[in-house]
């Protein structure tokens, strides 16, 4: 054996998986977005003048 440390291929996995945990991330908040627009849409398309989302305050 070489001796030589492999954290070099541990760092290039655990880049990857923090890549993929953003890409995760972005593509659930980009679902959650269009299924949003889509609601509004369908809203506006029924004929209804009242579509806004109401935010309970805290």
């Amino acid at each position: 054996m070489s001796g030589q440390d492999d954290s070099g291929g541990r760092g290039g996995a655990i880049a990857a998986l923090v890549f993929a945990a953003i890409m995760v991330g972005f593509g659930l908040w980009l679902a959650h977005s269009l299924t949003t627009a889509s609601r509004m849409q369908d809203c506006l398309m029924s004929g209804r003048t009242n579509c806004n989302v109401i935010v309970p305050e805290r």
